[in-house]
Formats: structure tokens, C-alpha cells, sequence
């Protein structure tokens, strides 16, 4: 089929065209916010091409002022049909097609783009459009006079509406590891400069809010004044005036500094909230007048050394009423500023909910929004225990969290951000959790906060958005979390079928998580694969016959032999990969407790999990000793290239010295592997079988 498909071609379309007709043909209304692009430029690129079909992405860019709401016109020249699109909502009357914003990316700033994509059909010839119109004014690559003055839909001020102010903030974006680190300036945890046109791009990306954590210990000074470093003030306005720019809404606070130094307010009261104030002052005095899109957070993850609970919420409440104060007596545009409260710990447990709930009782301001952050249920969050999968427990731990949250704050009229959300085996990296797991999760939660009216902010310490490249290191990741915006996105049990060489091939079965989506079709690559022939679906079942398998599979080289695409009416499309391997083999080896290598060959097999129990059976070995599976990366770590598994100085630092452990290594094909250490001081003995 390879000679059969065309790849990649691309043009730049710079055309003359009136067609504002045929909105009104098509029954489609210009958004009501939008004006008349001044100009614009459209690369038209079919990706893939295949007997029948194709698929295709836009860009559009706005050469003129800034709109918000788009609507992009064309006409096939050979009557192709639109049959599924992304980021857009389409629609065609014959060979007239409209593409609308899909919402989430309904603002084009002055010489930025948008872009989306869709597949299609054809018949006898697919020839490229060649004529374009942007909110009815023809992209002809030249700037124009505009139709209508530019307007913008500013947030509330006066009477702020802190409840539409939270909502217009969904999906929100955190610079992690930046102006937060703990260092002599924002590149001290490893993160590049922050530049303007990576704000540019987050925008881009169709995010309407970023959280800039600061962390402000190694730039404020000594008692009595405790002055912040001005040079370093100057420089986080300067990072807030490049998100504003970009109509971005800008959340900033005290992060870090919770544990450095505020932690322990119980014992060293007065320094610490002298030093606290300081810096709100200071931050209130600068943004007075900022515009109404800046949100102030009063401290990330509050937490106190050494107190029980009930000391610890008064101590976050005088620092939250503290912060309030200063804020609201500093006039100007903070008088009616949305500033942000936390939980104990930033938490969803019910008491630190109704602790808080005390405070904004207290405080009587119809501005003010509670924040929580979310990484998931913890034995799932870093692969241990066993967890390895998204399951029922996994999901439930989801819902209950944010119900919480809905039912202590939103129903009662306080809005919810979570301010940080993910996974924290990310904090390893993000392999801890299997590629579809990591999906599933990420689909899931999207969903549920969009359910019960919570902004989320995924946070990325640089793991998730390239800096430099301004590129995702996870495009599926994106994907997910994209289509989420306005849609759910349809999963499967597995996104890997695993092919054993050794052994007869055969039908393999898959059940689809549909979310409430339709089937369309299986394809490799722009290939579409053959229902009853290739696959069969029933209900949620989808079958990839042992023919087809055989097919892709071809010489059965290890590992991935083929990326399979299931497509659903809506969302994301779902990657299976089809994967060849032999069973793994382990060999004996010596080494030191600081890191100990156990040579291994993968054969195409991926490692899940491993268990370590004293071989006398007086229980389990290692860290976290109430549980026989160990965390993945902090106590083991595969590495396929290099043929090993790695036992980290971690796991050894737990284990009895000169006692046996058996090791069970787990493997995604459903393989496993026996495997005994003995560490003697510092040297380990490991042994196969």
C-alpha cells in the first residue's frame, strides 16, 4: 500500500475570494466577537492520501489585529467531503465548506496562527483548495483596511464576577521549575530563560491562563526590611506583561517559599509574617493597576512544621486574612482583584475544605476562589503497589476528589482552580506510567472538571512543552488533554497487543472505553484497515483478526512492528501498537548497592513492575514494605538500550543486610521473570531463576 499513498504536501495559499455569501447559505453566523480579519495567510497540507480518502491540516494566521472567533470558507475544487475533523467544527454545503473556532482557540493575535485538520473523502481527483476567506475577508497573504473596529470581551471589572473569571481561565498552563526554582536565578533547576515567545506559544497552544509560580528566598533581604530584590521584581512583571500581552490570565504567588522558611511560622511567628507581608506588599504595590486578567494566590502548598491540624489552619488562616488585607487596602485595581486561597496542603480532604470554607466566610468577598491540586490516587500516581493500570479504584479516587470540591465550593458560588495537576511519577519522569494508562487518566480528568465546573492547570517543570523547540515531548499527551477542551476522547483496554514470536499467531481482542463516541474505523498510518476482514467490532469489542497481524507484523523484528489508529466520532484517535517479543531473560551478575545492573534481554517485552520478598518469607524487602511491588523508577529502572534493569541505592537502603530477596520481575506481554539479590555491605550478588 505504500506506493499507493501520497505523504506530505503542503502549499501556501495566497488567494483572492469573497464568499461572505455563503455563511448565510450554509446557516452559519460569523461569532459575534469576532471582526473582519485585516489580512491572512492559509497552508493548506494533505499529511496522507490514500485511494478514497485523505487527511489534511489548516493553518491559518492573522496577519491583521487581533480577532477573536473565526470562521475559515473554501471550496473544493473536486467535491471533496470533510468526514471528520479536530479543533474545528465543519461544515459544508456541497462543495462550500466553513470551518469554525472550536471555542478554546477562538482568539488569532496580530501575526499568530491557528491550526486544525480533518479527513476526508474523494473521488476521481483531490485537488487542493486554492481560495480562502477569514471571517469573510479573503487571505490573500497583504494587509487590508479592517470591516469593523477591533474589539475584545475584557474581563469584569467593577462588580468582578470572580465565578466567570475562574471558568474563562479553563485550560490553564503552569511555567514550573522557573521563576520557582530554589537558586541564583530561574535556570538553577535545569529550565532555559524564560523568553516571550515561549508565553507566544503557550498561547498558541490554546491556553487562556498561566500560573507563574515565584519563589522569592534568595531575593528578598534580611531583617528588619526583608526588601525584595528589585532587579527580580522587575523581571517577573516582566514575564506577567509578556502573558498579559497575549490576553492571557496570569496567576502568580509565594510557592517555595511555604517550605523554606513560612513552614515554620509556629515557632518563628513574627519573621515569618513580617517577611509574608513584605513581599504581598510589594506585589500589590507593583500590580496595583495591572489589568483585571492578573490574579494574586496567596501561598502554594501551605504547610507547618511540627503543629497538629487545628494550629495549622489558624496559622493559613492569618496568613490567607493577612493577605487579603494588604491586597484590598492597597486600592487601585486590587480592590476587586480574584485572589486565590488554599487548602492545608492544597488538598481535598473534607476538613481542610471546611477550614477554608471558614476563612471565605469570614472574609465575606464575592472575589475570592479556593484552590486545590490533584496528581491522582497515589499508589497509581507512581506506579506502585501494583497499580499499573487505570482502573475502577484509580477513577473513583478521581470522582470523589473533585466532588468534594464541587459540592464544599462551586455549589455555594466559589470557584474552584485546581492549580496544579498530573501525575507525580513525572517528578522521575514520564515513563514511570504506561504510555495508555497515562492517557486514560489524563482523559478522564479533563472530563469530570469540565463536569463539575473546575479550571485545571497541568503542571509541567518542563517534562511536558519544549522551551526551546516550543514542540510537546508527548503529542498523544496533548492530544488528549486538547480535545478534552470541548469533547471526550474514546480509549481502549490497552493501547498494545503484544505478538509473541515464538508462538502461533492469533485474533486478538480489545474492548473501546467509547465515552460516549461512535466507532468510525482502524487504520495504519493513512492505510484504512478492512472491517471483516482486518477487524470486527461488536458492541465494545474490536477484534484485530490473526490475519491482519500477521500482515503488519511482517518479519517480526522486536518490538514495535506497527502503530495501529482507531478513529472515534470525536476526540482523539487511539494508538494500538502492535508488538513482537520473545520472552526476557535475566542473567546472573555482582555489582554494588549504590546501583546494581541486572543485564537483561528484553527480547521486545516492556517491564510493568517488580516485587521483592525475603526469600525466607519473613516479608516484604525494600521501601515501602507494607506492599511486596516497588515504585517504579525510584527503587528500579529498565533501560532497553542498554539491556539492563537497574537496582537503585534507594531499594538497597532498605534491605537486610546479608538476607536473600526474591525479585519478581513483571513484564506488559504478561511474562515474568524470577531473579535473587544478597546484599553483603556494599556488594550485591544477583542471581537468575
Amino acid at each position: 500500500m505504500r506506493d499507493a499513498m501520497r505523504w506530505t504536501r503542503r502549499r501556501a495559499v495566497l488567494a483572492v475570494s469573497s464568499v461572505a455569501a455563503m455563511f448565510i447559505g450554509l446557516g452559519i453566523a460569523l461569532p459575534m466577537a469576532a471582526q473582519a480579519a485585516e489580512g491572512c495567510e492559509v497552508n493548506y497540507a494533505v499529511q496522507q492520501e490514500w485511494h478514497g480518502g485523505f487527511t489534511a491540516d489548516v493553518s491559518v494566521t492573522n496577519l491583521g489585529d487581533a480577532i477573536d472567533g473565526w470562521a475559515l470558507s473554501w471550496t473544493f475544487p473536486s467535491g471533496q467531503q470533510v468526514t471528520q475533523a479536530w479543533n474545528a467544527t465543519v461544515a459544508a454545503s456541497g462543495a462550500q465548506v466553513t470551518a469554525t473556532d472550536a471555542g478554546y482557540n477562538a482568539s488569532i493575535a496580530s501575526g499568530s496562527s491557528v491550526t486544525f485538520g480533518f479527513n476526508g473523502s474523494w473521488s476521481g481527483a483531490n485537488t487542493d483548495p486554492s481560495d480562502f476567506a477569514l471571517n469573510g475577508v479573503a487571505c490573500t497573504g497583504a494587509i487590508g483596511e479592517p470591516t469593523d473596529p477591533p474589539t475584545t470581551t475584557p474581563p469584569p471589572t467593577g462588580d468582578t464576577d470572580a465565578m466567570a473569571v475562574i471558568e474563562a481561565m479553563q485550560p490553564g498552563w503552569n511555567l514550573g521549575n522557573s521563576l520557582d526554582a530554589v537558586g541564583d536565578d530561574e535556570t538553577a533547576w535545569g529550565n532555559p530563560r524564560i523568553t516571550k515567545a515561549l508565553i507566544e506559544n503557550i498561547a498558541d497552544q490554546g491556553f487562556n491562563s498561566i500560573r507563574i509560580p515565584v519563589t522569592w528566598d534568595n531575593h528578598q533581604g534580611s531583617a528588619p526590611d526583608y526588601a525584595i530584590d528589585p532587579a527580580y521584581l522587575d523581571r517577573v512583571e516582566e514575564v506577567v506583561d509578556w502573558a498579559l500581552a497575549e490576553d492571557l490570565y496570569v496567576l502568580i504567588n509565594i510557592h517555595h517559599d511555604s517550605w523554606i522558611w513560612a513552614a515554620d511560622m509556629q515557632t518563628n511567628h513574627d519573621e515569618v509574617l513580617t517577611r509574608y507581608n513584605t513581599i504581598w506588599t510589594a506585589l500589590a504595590d507593583r500590580f496595583r493597576d495591572a489589568s483585571p486578567k492578573l490574579l494574586f494566590e496567596s501561598i502554594n502548598e501551605p504547610q507547618f512544621n511540627n503543629v497538629d491540624d487545628t494550629t495549622a489552619y489558624a496559622l493559613l488562616d492569618e496568613l490567607n486574612v493577612s493577605f487579603h488585607q494588604i491586597v484590598r487596602d492597597s486600592g487601585g485595581g486590587n480592590a476587586d482583584r480574584v485572589l486565590v486561597l488554599p487548602t492545608l496542603h492544597t488538598n481535598a480532604e473534607q476538613e481542610r475544605l471546611d477550614a477554608l470554607t471558614d476563612t471565605i466566610d469570614a472574609l465575606d468577598d464575592p472575589n475570592l476562589a479556593a484552590t486545590v491540586h490533584y496528581y491522582g490516587f497515589w499508589p497509581f500516581s507512581v506506579n506502585v503497589a501494583g497499580y499499573t493500570e487505570y482502573n475502577a479504584e484509580v477513577e473513583q479516587d478521581v470522582i470523589d476528589n473533585f466532588d468534594r470540591v464541587h459540592n464544599e465550593f462551586v455549589a455555594n458560588g466559589v470557584p474552584v482552580l485546581i492549580g496544579e495537576w498530573g501525575l507525580l511519577g513525572f517528578d522521575q519522569h514520564t515513563g514511570t506510567i504506561e504510555q495508555g494508562e497515562k492517557l486514560k487518566f489524563f482523559e478522564f480528568v479533563g472530563h469530570y472538571a469540565r463536569e463539575k465546573n473546575l479550571t485545571l492547570q497541568v503542571w509541567d517543570n518542563g517534562q511536558h512543552f519544549d522551551r526551546t523547540a516550543f514542540e510537546w515531548q508527548d503529542p498523544e499527551l496533548f492530544a488528549i488533554m486538547e480535545a478534552n477542551r470541548t469533547s471526550r476522547s474514546s480509549t481502549a483496554s490497552s493501547d498494545q497487543v503484544f505478538v509473541e514470536r515464538a508462538g502461533t499467531i492469533t485474533d486478538e481482542t480489545l474492548t473501546l472505553n467509547l465515552n460516549g463516541n461512535t466507532f468510525e474505523g482502524l487504520r495504519h498510518g493513512g492505510t484504512a484497515l478492512t472491517e471483516g476482514t482486518d477487524y470486527t467490532v461488536s458492541g465494545d469489542q474490536l477484534t484485530i483478526t490473526a490475519s491482519a497481524i500477521t500482515a503488519l507484523v511482517g518479519s517480526q523484528e522486536y518490538g514495535v512492528n506497527a502503530d495501529l489508529h482507531a478513529d472515534f466520532s470525536q476526540g482523539a484517535p487511539w494508538r494500538i501498537s502492535v508488538v513482537s517479543y520473545d520472552a526476557p531473560v535475566v542473567q546472573d551478575a555482582s555489582g554494588t548497592a549504590d546501583e546494581f545492573v541486572v543485564p537483561t534481554q528484553f527480547n521486545g517485552d516492556q517491564l510493568a513492575t517488580m516485587e521483592a520478598v525475603y526469600t525466607d518469607g519473613s516479608g516484604n524487602a525494600g521501601p515501602q514494605d507494607w506492599t511486596s511491588y516497588k515504585e517504579f523508577s525510584y527503587t528500579f529502572e529498565p533501560d532497553y538500550d542498554a539491556g539492563a534493569i537497574t537496582l537503585k541505592s534507594n531499594f538497597f537502603a532498605e534491605v537486610t543486610d546479608g538476607k536473600e530477596v526474591s525479585l519478581t520481575f513483571h513484564f506488559w506481554s504478561g511474562e515474568t521473570l524470577s531473579y535473587t539479590v544478597t546484599k553483603s555491605g556494599n556488594s550485591v550478588t544477583g542471581a537468575a531463576g
